[in-house]
């Protein structure tokens, strides 16, 4: 039985409403992309720019944001990727022309890249191996919190105020946070980073080829399936108004569905891969995410929609728990948010590549055709990478 520390409640708790704070702002271009795209007049390909602008820098600021959590300290990383984020995103709703909107989207995304690496190697100190898992999955609640949240709360201030008012009204209170987030940290992070090294002097293993193989392919294999299914998603909006004649605002917000299942699903997919074991557990989410995507072409809007889209939200939300604490066990403490910033940075880029990749095959190809394509690629790498995983000693 896993026994925490008397800090253990505060200290998670903190960091759940830090993930909270840090996503809020991110969760909210996606469903706001119908209105941005009708003000800017843009096709499916100049919508996928909008995401891209974002995911593109917000991948390329995880390496350098991973280097310097690993070298100078957390607390400062984990503060800009609140605080700076949402400065950014202050700019961003003062945005007047398209351009502008894709430079403060970018910035936003550079200085958001601060936060993942950074956090979960502190979690980490909090408990034993056994329940990496686990705890992973429960600060994952502040993230899926936001993302369930962010599309209800910014598509109604923008029926009311408009697009740029849901950056703005959010931007401010996630301002005064972080500066509060770094009063508290400095109270506590220096302990904790002290764990964080005194765990990479007694860490340090011999390299083993094999190991970093199955490292390497799951790796390959959580970023594919993340950048793909953040593609899809980017679109889902824009699907549900071109074929479904959905109003702007209820696209938007029926994103938050695909995130609900977060409240529950992260603290359980990470129970379950310290119970069953993170491969397995990595290789059913990928499976499982090629046919619930080709089913977005035959679901009728309505409920049946409605339950693909929380479906999807599990899937999605249960890879993060379980990449993190597979990386996290095979990686020494002394390195791990620089692992951790290169695993996001291939993630994110990845996604940021393929939507508006995405989006000029639907431009050219149509809904039924792109997402087909997406989800037969999903199956085929999953299963190409699951010969070399099955056998790893994590299974």
């Amino acid at each position: 039985m896993v026994r925490f520390g008397p800090s253990f409640p505060k200290l998670l708790s903190l960091f759940v409403v830090a993930h909270f704070a840090h996503h809020l702002l991110t969760a909210i271009p996606m469903p706001l992309l119908p209105l941005i795209r009708n003000e800017f007049g843009l096709d499916y390909t100049q919508s996928g720019f909008v995401i891209s602008a974002f995911s593109l820098s917000y991948g390329i600021g995880q390496v350098p944001a991973g280097w310097f959590a690993d070298r100078i300290g957390h607390r400062i990383l984990i503060t800009v990727g609140v605080s700076g984020l949402a400065l950014a995103g202050l700019l961003v709703g003062f945005s007047r022309v398209y351009v502008m909107l894709l430079i403060f989207l970018s910035l936003m995304g550079v200085l958001a890249g601060g936060y993942h690496p950074a956090a979960p190697p502190i979690i980490l100190t909090l408990v034993g191996p056994k329940s990496r898992g686990r705890v992973l999955g429960l600060h994952m609640v502040g993230g899926s919190a936001a993302y369930f949240l962010g599309p209800i709360i910014g598509t109604a201030i923008a029926a009311l105020w408009g697009w740029r008012s849901s950056f703005i009204g959010l931007a401010i209170p996630i301002i005064a946070f972080g500066f509060v987030l770094y009063w508290i940290l400095g109270r506590q992070i220096p302990k904790r980073e002290f764990g964080v090294r005194k765990m990479a002097l007694g860490e340090e293993k011999p390299t083993d080829p094999r190991r970093v193989l199955h490292l390497v392919v799951f790796l390959v294999l959580g970023i594919y399936m993340g950048a793909v299914f953040v593609s899809v998603i980017s679109f889902i909006p824009l699907y549900l108004v071109d074929k479904f004649g959905a109003d702007e605002e209820t696209a938007g917000a029926l994103l938050g569905l695909i995130y609900s299942s977060g409240l529950w699903v992260g603290p359980l997919a990470g129970y379950l891969s310290d119970r069953l074991g993170r491969i397995r557990m990595i290789l059913a989410i990928c499976l499982a995410s090629g046919p619930v995507i080709y089913l977005l072409n035959f679901v009728p809007y309505g409920w049946g929609m409605f339950g693909l889209f929380f479906l999807m939200g599990m899937i999605l939300i249960s890879r993060t728990p379980v990449s993190e604490s597979y990386i996290l066990g095979q990686t020494s403490a002394r390195n791990r948010s620089t692992i951790l910033g290169i695993y996001y940075f291939a993630a994110i880029e990845g996604g940021g590549i393929l939507t508006p990749l995405l989006g000029y095959i639907i431009d050219h190809l149509g809904f039924l055709t792109s997402f087909t394509i997406a989800a037969i690629s999903l199956i085929l790498v999953t299963l190409v990478c699951s010969i070399w995983l099955w056998r790893s000693p994590d299974v």
